[in-house]
């Protein structure tokens, strides 16, 4: 009997919506749709180009024949790209940045957020300006590479994952959440049972805190495989490279060194492939985060609108 009685409540209240409409209404909403439209297609057409091409031949890419489809069908740019051994290392590299960084950096933002969360904390005010400030003024590249050669993490992989390990736009966002989500009475009645802070931090705060946590983690994780400057910078070893670095290089040169590949077919093919293997690579360093970002992309949306409304 619910359902009957709500059926025609939802279409009689679309029918009074459509009543409502102006024409001006009208007029606002199609022009809305083809600007939206054109932006999508703005958007999503080098994309698309980018992956026809890494799979059309790569003839037919330098000769300007790949439009929308590809063209003559052929996966020459990622036997290329997976036959040279330095973008299968960099591949690597950039796999275990993002992951051991991430999980540094998720740590260190909700051991950060937590207690600024507190309405007791001493101080509070104190410490939120002080990493408020850090938002608005650093101390240069110069300084942060004195720092770092200092510290004896130059050519290590603790260049990459220490340095900017808290995000404090991030930590806002955590600590926000925090406040706003849960209610003050958990952690009294945690205390009245005797439970201490970092018992209730790991056992009613991380659980409550699924929301937020995957923002974080797709916030730095992004961050991290799309990095390449503190790797040109503080890296001197092939061994070492994202796969970042590798993409630039290829994109600079316009082409891959045919000495790191053995196949002598294949050296001929990479000389003359040089916008497939770029095409092929590009997809490639992508791919991970198109598959990551439309399980969570929920949540980022909800993380980021409490940050945004409440402070």
């Amino acid at each position: 009997m619910v359902e009957k009685q709500n059926i025609p409540t939802k279409e009689m209240n679309q029918i009074r919506v459509k009543q409502k409409l102006t024409f001006d209404d009208r007029v606002y909403y199609i022009i809305t749709d083809i600007l939206l439209i054109i932006l999508l297609v703005i958007i999503a057409y080098p994309l698309i180009f980018i992956v026809s091409a890494s799979f059309s031949d790569p003839a037919a890419v330098a000769a300007s024949r790949v439009v929308l489809w590809p063209v003559d069908p052929s996966l020459a740019g990622y036997r290329a790209v997976f036959s040279n051994p330095n973008i299968v290392r960099g591949y690597g590299n950039t796999i275990f940045y993002t992951v051991v960084g991430t999980l540094i950096n998720v740590s260190m933002t909700l051991i950060a957020a937590y207690p600024l969360s507190r309405r007791e904390l001493p101080w509070k005010g104190f410490f939120m300006f002080l990493f408020t400030f850090t938002m608005f003024f650093g101390g240069g590249l110069i300084p942060s590479y004195i720092l770092i050669q200092s510290l004896h993490m130059l050519n290590t992989p603790w260049a990459l994952l220490l340095p900017g390990a808290l995000g404090v736009y991030n930590m806002i966002i955590a600590r926000t959440f925090i406040q706003s989500n849960i209610p003050l009475e958990l952690l009294e009645a945690s205390q009245i049972d005797g439970c201490s802070d970092f018992r209730y931090f790991i056992r009613v705060v991380l659980p409550l805190s699924k929301t937020v946590i995957a923002v974080l983690v797709l916030f730095y994780a992004v961050g991290h495989w799309n990095a390449y400057f503190n790797a040109m910078i503080y890296l001197n070893t092939k061994e070492l490279y994202p796969l970042t670095i590798f993409l630039r290089e290829i994109l600079m040169a316009s082409r891959i060194d045919p000495s790191t590949v053995s196949d002598p077919e294949l050296q001929t093919l990479i000389a003359k492939a040089a916008a497939v293997i770029k095409y092929a690579l590009i997809v490639v360093s992508m791919v991970p985060v198109l598959l990551i970002y439309p399980f969570i992309q929920k949540y980022f949306v909800k993380g980021v609108m409490i940050g945004s409304l409440k402070g």
